[in-house]
């Protein structure tokens, strides 16, 4: 990286841009050949490989012309209309065994129409009747309270049963679902997407494919010491999509949206994002998420079936029923989705600095992604509401991971880093963009809020 980087950042330059991405990607391709090397220094003993063929001999048919294609889509500051970024959308991150869907449905129906008919039982039964069951229940309190006791112990019995580790990270999880069995499904789900998708396909001799079929053989070759990232034949698809997405199936199909190539700075950053959509795969999130909410689901449904029995009315039953779905959501879907992908940052961040990425180019991208929504006005919702953590708190987890992932790369034999930080480069563009902002501001416009200053920024 050449000194005027800075200068390129803070003057937004177009033309600058073209060339900062250029050198970004030779930073990449001068990654030298190496042989194995074996880390003595941590416990851990990472291995970490490197091509046997050097990245720039493998681009040799890319030349930075045609990779001008791609960031000339891409200007540092080209803040567009675009949506939030969620990496591995929930239905293709956790795809649901078929069956499940068909059977799901009934079983709650099953359930609602069970609670109805015992509190329909209870109220058509005389008022004696009533107070001999209760007494009848008190008399027998304890043969009641071992039942559910029982009854209890069973799950947790079969919650530490399905438990198994975590590649890579060793965390325990709970499978219920076989992995061939998602592995099959996923094919499904794939031609599902390539049906929807199948007008939309660039071809590969689109820079822009070409671009990310590279960075994935890369990122694939120098974490060949993981036998789950190994074993998958990566396959990569790029659609014309302005959304700011990629996910990748669990057999390993890589979709990534021309949004996202146009939201990236550099060829950093989409490096990072690609691990993370394969850490996914390499990690079956898509297994994990599937079986806690099946495990969750059928406990609901003994809940369900309370709701429904002890409300005295319908419609009561069906608010009892929201909050208790609404509940579930809140407090074990949505939370246990963010740690997915907090997992999914570590071990991409991994990935990308065993691949001699420059890492801290990925916290930049996040605080970009927040920067475009404020300037876009988009109304920022509690974290606690979304399935992905927030942008900011997103970028200050990488910011904490970024030190031993540099110590990864380190051990790796990797290039040394040369250039200023990307992280100080933003914040300095951030100064001066809000400089700027204030210099050009008119005698009248100074009772406008400035914490919400006026951005200019060259479009494409």
């Amino acid at each position: 990286l050449s000194g005027n980087i800075r200068n390129c950042f803070l003057t937004g330059s177009p033309d600058s841009y073209r060339n900062f991405i250029s050198k970004g990607l030779r930073c990449l391709l001068n990654v030298p050949n190496t042989e194995t090397y074996k880390n003595a220094h941590h416990s851990s003993r990472r291995f970490c490989f490197q091509s046997s063929q050097p990245l720039r001999e493998k681009i040799t048919s890319l030349q930075i012309s045609s990779v001008e294609q791609l960031s000339r889509h891409s200007s540092a500051w080209n803040i567009q209309i675009i949506r939030s970024f969620h990496t591995s959308p929930s239905f293709q991150a956790a795809p649901v065994p078929f069956f499940w869907i068909i059977v799901k449905p009934a079983q709650k129906l099953f359930a609602i129409i069970l609670g109805r008919s015992i509190r329909n039982w209870w109220k058509a039964l005389p008022p004696n009747k009533r107070e001999l069951l209760k007494e009848s229940a008190r008399q027998n309190k304890w043969k009641i309270l071992l039942g559910v006791s029982s009854l209890g112990v069973l799950f947790v019995m079969f919650y530490f049963t399905h438990l198994e580790e975590t590649p890579i990270t060793g965390r325990a999880r709970l499978l219920v679902f076989e992995k061939e069995h998602f592995r099959e499904l996923s094919q499904m789900e794939y031609d599902m997407w390539m049906e929807e998708f199948k007008s939309k396909m660039l071809p590969e001799t689109d820079a822009r494919y070409q671009v990310v079929e590279r960075v994935v053989g890369h990122l694939s070759e120098s974490n060949k010491d993981i036998p789950q990232l190994s074993s998958l034949k990566w396959v990569i698809h790029v659609v014309e999509e302005p959304g700011v997405n990629a996910f990748v199936l669990p057999n390993g199909q890589v979709f990534v949206f021309t949004g996202l190539l146009n939201a990236v700075s550099d060829i950093h950053q989409l490096s990072f994002i690609l691990g993370h959509e394969i850490a996914h795969a390499v990690l079956e999130h898509a297994v994990k998420k599937a079986s806690l909410v099946h495990f969750l689901d059928f406990l609901s449904l003994i809940f369900l079936t309370m709701i429904w029995a002890i409300c005295p009315r319908d419609s009561l039953a069906v608010v009892g029923q929201w909050i208790q779905s609404k509940l579930q959501e809140f407090m074990f879907d949505r939370p246990y989705s963010r740690t997915l992908e907090a997992e999914a940052d570590k071990v991409g961040l991994q990935f990308a600095a065993k691949a001699c990425v420059d890492v801290r180019a990925s916290s930049v991208f996040w605080q970009q992604m927040e920067l475009a929504e404020t300037i876009q006005g988009q109304p920022k919702l509690p974290e606690w509401l979304s399935t992905h953590p927030s942008h900011e708190n997103r970028a200050e987890h990488l910011d904490r991971l970024i030190p031993e992932a540099l110590k990864i790369r380190e051990s790796c034999n990797c290039p040394s880093l040369s250039g200023p930080d990307p992280r100080l480069i933003f914040k300095l563009s951030m100064q001066h963009l809000l400089e700027s902002s204030k210099d050009q501001e008119t005698p009248n416009s100074t009772k406008r809020d400035l914490s919400k200053p006026k951005m200019d920024f060259p479009h494409t």
